[in-house]
């Protein structure tokens, strides 16, 4: 059982997720934080986890054994996984605490695991899990994270630690933080400003790189004259000319910077929540865009985007929202209505029936 364990989890520490991160704020100051999650090698087989308060945790090592740090949950959530049900991608608790883990190849750079301390370590993939079940808000992370140690245990061929992710944290109380462990184990929290979050480089040279497109705005470009000649727009959105539309992560910083902050005000969390998901299906990826042409005939059958879930969490009122690369239709889970201290815990499909389209019957 533990060795197939751990096979799971080295086949999800070798996974590639290129994601992109928006928060929204209301003119209340609450906080909706959303997310696309992608894949283009094979299905992740995303599942609903249900997670009671109470539920004692163990994590992984590198031994091979579920011998690391050991919890009870002081909160419940409701997440999403990716390829195993303990590793969480995405998740809100019942208080209010949002957390998800990005990809940061080449940046991240986790701790050693020392068999010595084993019992404060916990594997990068858990530790969304370990988050959202013992945390209310992101100052009790910020400082309960200093006590224990994130390692990689995926290595590979060669004996180099599989690429791990940095990891975005928001509470109710309007904070909304960036994690990123690097140079072996050092720990960097940025405060998350400009509401956007993707994968590598990391979140302080994203941070710089917003400084290339400060031309850039919504609107229209002017008309002027030039000689006697009018110069004019030939169509709306003129003023975002050199907005870059490739899916590179510095490429959908940008584009996820400029759609948050372009929006103007927004009333309240249910329209925040609409406008998070108008805003993610602008970096839903056609999967066959990720692959060169040669390998076009390799393309999973199984997955027909690379977007493989979208998630929207409104931490003010604790729902979670969803969609999928199979079902567009967008489902909520409301946390208020869930009795964490009794429910049982579950996994399901995030998709009962893969079916886009309703047909409308005409009397």
């Amino acid at each position: 059982m533990k060795k197939t364990i751990l096979s799971l989890f080295l086949m999800a520490s070798a996974i590639t997720y290129p994601c992109t991160g928006i928060s929204l704020r209301t003119q209340n100051g609450d906080l909706v934080q959303g997310r696309t999650i992608e894949f283009g090698e094979s299905n992740i087989n995303g599942k609903i986890i249900i997670s009671p308060r109470g539920r004692e945790f163990k994590a992984l090592t590198t031994e091979g054994k579920i011998n690391g740090l050991k919890w009870k949950a002081k909160y419940g959530f409701v997440g999403a996984s990716v390829v195993v049900d303990q590793f969480i991608g995405e998740g809100i608790n019942e208080k209010g605490l949002n957390a998800g883990l990005f990809y940061f190849p080449h940046y991240g750079s986790l701790a050693e695991h020392e068999k010595s301390k084993a019992n404060i370590s916990i594997a990068d993939m858990e530790l969304v899990t370990w988050i959202l079940s013992n945390f209310e808000t992101v100052d009790e992370v910020k400082e309960e994270i200093k006590k224990i140690k994130v390692v990689n245990i995926g290595y590979d061929d060669k004996g180099k630690p599989l690429p791990t992710a940095h990891w975005r944290i928001g509470d109710v109380r309007g904070n909304n933080i960036v994690l990123e462990i690097v140079n072996n184990g050092e720990i960097k929290i940025y405060d998350n400003k400009v509401g956007v979050l993707t994968n590598s480089p990391d979140y302080e040279w994203h941070i710089k790189n917003l400084n290339n497109y400060i031309n850039i705005y919504s609107g229209n470009a002017n008309s002027f004259n030039v000689n006697g000649e009018e110069l004019f727009s030939f169509g709306a959105g003129t003023g975002a000319l050199g907005l870059p539309g490739d899916i590179t992560p510095p490429s959908r910083f940008i584009r996820a910077f400029f759609y948050v902050n372009t929006i103007g005000e927004v009333e309240n969390t249910k329209l925040a929540v609409n406008k998070a998901f108008h805003i993610l299906n602008n970096f839903d990826i056609p999967i066959e865009i990720e692959f060169p042409k040669e390998y076009k005939g390799n393309i999973p059958k199984d997955v027909i985007s690379a977007t493989q879930w979208t998630a929207v969490s409104d931490l003010s009122n604790r729902e979670f929202y969803y969609k999928t690369m199979d079902n567009s239709q967008i489902r909520k889970i409301d946390l208020k209505k869930i009795d964490f201290s009794s429910v049982k815990y579950q996994s399901f499909p995030m998709d009962n029936k893969k079916d886009n389209f309703l047909e409308i019957n005409i009397k």
